[in-house]
């Protein structure tokens, strides 16, 4: 079985209400629901700006049971269902490979007319607040409307959180309709929030790794035990959005190809995988982070393949032996308390899904393991919530 969504029959249009899932149930864990504003400021309002994309539903209606099975990315199986368009025709053809990145592009475009109201900060002056974001998977409406509800940015668009550290935790791409266009919001805001003293800073998360080998392989077959497969295929099973590869440019793929896999912040170790695979690649966070990076600089679509396929490895911090992995990751890399996103708190903590369609229940993040784990993708592409969190919770 596969990590994402292994498709056997192509999904007929309209089909109605997702069934109940069976999945497990946590023994243990708890909400943390911050109040809502008495209002939300005009125009961005979280129920006005929801998506209803219809082609992000891939992860959530087809998710393979039991947590043993997530061992290999989704593929085109020889004999099953292949993507087509929406015509019924074949996918679209593989894009050529990226050239490799000039050296000088590491930012991306210049953010142009951007005011800064907040000065540098004073020597000796504390750091600002801490905050972390989950999995956004192209929903920039979603993002923007979250943000400004934080206060990070001002009606237009613009960083307006002054000193404020902010933390993505990774999967901008695949399944929403603008994964470019939140690729470069973060790539905006991060210059911003450098020119007013505090920074916004983005993790790798699995969907990164799997667009960025789309983008440099193609239809190049990889190895799987799943089947002989190639990046593209696997990346259009796994809600790869056509014009988001289209309009991929070299200041982009060189700015993914940079984000580190993981870090600590305020004791916080930020991860964007729930998973001990990590562990396979170094003993401190810089090694992962050079190990990641490596793979992705130069060691070929298998080892690039096989890295994507423990990335999507999850639930590693649940059930009786949850603690334990979280505990084994804390004592490794620093930190007191793990922070991810990745697996969808509704599939994470086996929450009903009601027949009439309504929205799962998502207050907000999910603390869990005996505390020592956090979970921040609220599952946006299910019709749950993007979720943008102040840490520390309590």
């Amino acid at each position: 079985m596969t990590p994402e969504d292994l498709f056997r029959e192509p999904e007929p249009p309209h089909s109605g209400t997702r069934p109940q899932q069976d999945l497990d149930v946590l023994p243990y864990g708890s909400w943390f629901g911050p109040a809502e504003p008495a209002e939300a400021a005009a125009g961005y309002s979280y129920e006005e700006t929801h998506s209803t994309y219809g082609g992000a539903s891939y992860l959530e209606q087809h998710w393979p049971h039991p947590a043993s099975q997530f061992d290999e990315p989704a593929v085109q199986v020889p004999g099953h269902w292949a993507p087509t368009g929406s015509d019924g025709t074949a996918g679209p053809p593989a894009e050529e490979p990226q050239p490799e990145d000039p050296p000088t592009l590491e930012l991306g475009p210049p953010v142009l007319d951007v005011h800064f109201p907040y000065p540098q900060p004073e020597p000796g002056e504390g750091p600002g607040p801490l905050y972390v974001i989950g999995d956004v998977h192209g929903y920039l409406d979603d993002l923007l409307a979250a943000l400004h509800q934080q206060g990070l940015i001002d009606a237009e668009g613009h960083w307006s959180a002054g000193r404020s550290r902010v933390w993505f935790l990774g999967d901008f791409t695949d399944r929403g309709p603008d994964g470019i266009g939140v690729i470069d919001l973060v790539m905006q805001l991060a210059a911003e929030a450098a020119a007013a003293g505090g920074y916004c800073r983005a993790l790798m998360g699995n969907h990164e790794l799997l667009f960025l080998g789309a983008a440099k392989y193609g239809d190049e077959p990889v190895q799987s035990t799943a089947g002989t497969a190639s990046f593209l295929a696997a990346w259009r099973l796994n809600g790869g959005q056509q014009h988001d590869l289209e309009r991929l440019e070299p200041h982009h793929i060189s700015w993914l190809s940079r984000l580190p896999a993981m870090g600590v912040e305020d004791g916080h170790l930020l991860l964007h995988s729930d998973t001990t695979a990590y562990l396979e690649y170094g003993e401190t966070i810089a090694d992962v982070n050079d190990a990641v990076h490596t793979v992705l600089a130069d060691e070929g679509i298998d080892e690039l393949w096989d890295c994507f396929r423990k990335f999507t490895k999850r639930f590693a911090f649940r059930g009786q032996a949850g603690t334990m992995a979280a505990q084994e990751l804390l004592s490794t890399y620093g930190g007191y308390r793990v922070v991810h996103g990745h697996s969808p708190i509704p599939y994470l903590t086996g929450a009903d899904h009601p027949d009439d369609g309504a929205k799962p229940h998502v207050p907000g993040p999910y603390i869990y393991a005996d505390e020592l784990a956090i979970a921040m993708d609220g599952g946006v592409t299910m019709n749950g919530r993007l979720l943008v969190a102040r840490l520390p919770l309590n």
